[in-house]
């Protein structure tokens, strides 16, 4: 039988978040690295071309993933109690444009309480699982910040909604540990229960839906 998720206390969680971030970053970092070291190597020139292209690649995937980081687990941009949509679907843009699936944003420009944005983006990063082999994902936003219903469509072949994911977020689970590997459906539902909304995640169609509302 599922039980009641147990909320971590704020060190764990904030130690949980730093980790994922640190985890996303190494790989655009090490690839950075990896290009300089080439570049200091390459005695003829012939690799410099190369490697100065995996350098900027890899700076602007860091740098997006950081943007990203900074709204979405952190407190940037949200000094008041809102956050500018138009700031979220920036670094929404810039993170995914590194993954497989597109996104396609569709809330219009508004100022938003900042627990709903950051649910938002954080969603999103479930819904790229959701779709591993591409696709689209496609968000938006119905009524006001009052009553908002955000829904997230990931469409794409072999789409999927992951049990234990489905589970973690709606703030349930059955003798399941929360750790840097399954802390981002933990903290999308966190955010979702801190501003009085409920998260859905089903098959419809072939396609994955996550709601909240």
């Amino acid at each position: 039988m599922a039980n009641d998720l147990k909320e971590l206390d704020a060190a764990d969680l904030g130690a949980l978040l730093c980790s994922k971030v640190c985890h996303d970053i190494i790989s655009p970092v090490g690839a950075i690295t990896n290009g300089l070291e080439l570049m200091e190597e390459d005695i003829d020139g012939s690799m410099r071309d190369m490697a100065m292209d995996l350098v900027k690649r890899s700076a602007t995937q860091a740098s997006a993933k950081l943007k990203f980081a900074r709204i979405a687990y952190g407190a940037a941009g949200s000094a008041g109690a809102s956050i500018d949509t138009g700031d979220a679907e920036d670094v929404a843009k810039g993170y995914v444009a590194s993954e497989k699936p597109d996104l396609e944003w569709k809330i219009a420009r508004q100022l938003l309480p900042k627990n709903q944005v950051k649910m938002i983006l954080n969603l999103i990063l479930l819904s790229l699982n959701c779709v591993p082999q591409g696709g689209k994902i496609v968000v938006t936003m119905e009524g006001d910040a009052e009553k908002p219903v955000f829904t997230l469509l990931c469409s794409g072949k072999n789409a999927r909604v992951a049990e234990a994911v489905k589970n973690m977020v709606q703030g349930i689970m059955d003798d399941v540990t929360v750790d840097a590997h399954n802390v981002q459906p933990y903290y999308a539902g966190l955010l979702a229960r801190l501003s009085g909304l409920s998260v859905t995640m089903e098959m419809k169609e072939g396609d994955a839906l996550i709601a909240a509302q």
